[in-house]
């Protein structure tokens, strides 16, 4: 017999939910088999594992160890000690905490989510930095992803109330994202660029098309013109972008279609550029800058109206400063 006991972080997923999360490897029938014969109850009582638990609660499971064991996924050693070189180096600013999210400052170069087993990703970093235990079914998660080379800020749900908030928060578009993007030539009108956008699995780049296609999603960028400078014999332009739609590489495809590359954007960009080559960029000036939420009823009040902000990294900064931009301050 085993006893699990809900954490705060925890409470509000559904319980069938949670035991599959506890043991990965066990089919879904398994769970409700057990249910019905009683070998799994609630506080005590029978339960179908529709029922929503919530903190305190105690889950009893009235089975072997060797069962339960058996059904559980663990990470072997070899697949720990793989993250720890990057694990070491990755140093994330916490914009904002409470006890249900986490607002950080994404540095770039960071992966979002892991793409290959090995990789050490921000969603590894917050399993270390919340100091999670193997025994907890709950595994904190982020509710937007930004592009490797793309800095700025992330949201994560500590618990499963705080991630179900702000995942519904950016599924219905009811907060405002706002980015800093350096961009080449002169833009001194705001602008709604609409269009469509379809990925190449292949090449991992996508293409901004005018019309409507068939594997094509519609897409909506906005932004505003902060200041122009020429330097170097060239025009440059800092943007504030809204960002309306939030697909995989939109922005920066977005801009490139109308002529105006991100600064250090290799994939979409100038090669060769004269502010790429003097200021050594690999990696495209763009900055998930502030978010602002509404006051969407799925929120508790204490959120609504709040923003947050995150100031860009250091070479994004010192580029700004040496081409001749006015200070943060001023914007």
């Amino acid at each position: 017999m085993r006893v699990l006991k809900v954490s705060v972080q925890e409470e509000g997923q559904r319980l069938d939910r949670m035991l599959a999360k506890y043991m990965q490897l066990a089919p879904r029938s398994f769970f409700y088999k057990m249910l019905r014969k009683k070998n799994i109850k609630l506080n005590g009582k029978k339960a179908d594992g529709s029922e929503k638990v919530a903190e305190g609660d105690e889950i009893t499971l009235y089975l072997a160890d060797d069962t339960i064991d058996g059904f559980r996924k663990q990470s072997t050693a070899r697949e720990e000690n793989a993250k720890q070189p990057e694990k070491s180096q990755m140093k994330i600013e916490v914009v904002y905490e409470d006890s249900d999210i986490l607002v950080l400052n994404k540095p770039v170069g960071v992966l979002s989510q892991k793409a290959d087993r090995k990789d050490y990703s921000l969603v590894e970093w917050l399993g270390d930095y919340l100091g999670l235990t193997s025994g907890q079914t709950f595994r904190p998660s982020i509710c937007n992803r930004l592009d490797r080379n793309t800095s700025g800020l992330v949201v994560a749900g500590k618990s499963v109330r705080g991630l179900q908030w702000m995942n519904e928060m950016f599924r219905t578009r009811a907060l405002e994202k706002y980015y800093l993007c350096l961009v080449h030539g002169a833009l001194s009108v705001e602008q709604s660029l609409h269009g469509y956008l379809k990925k190449d699995e292949k090449k991992n780049k996508v293409r901004v098309l005018r019309r409507p296609e068939a594997g094509a999603v519609e897409i909506e960028t906005k932004y505003k013109p902060l200041q122009t400078v020429r330097w170097g014999g060239e025009a440059y332009t800092l943007l504030k972008i809204h960002l309306i739609t939030g697909k995989s590489h939109q922005i920066r495809a977005h801009l490139a279609s109308i002529g105006h590359p991100a600064v250090g954007d290799t994939k979409y960009g100038i090669p060769g550029g004269q502010a790429e080559k003097t200021f050594h960029l690999r990696s495209q000036l763009l900055h998930a800058w502030q978010l602002k939420l509404g006051d969407a009823d799925i929120l508790p009040q204490t959120y609504h109206g709040r923003s947050f902000q995150a100031e860009p990294p250091a070479k994004f900064k010192n580029v700004l400063e040496r081409m001749g931009f006015a200070p943060a301050a001023d914007r």
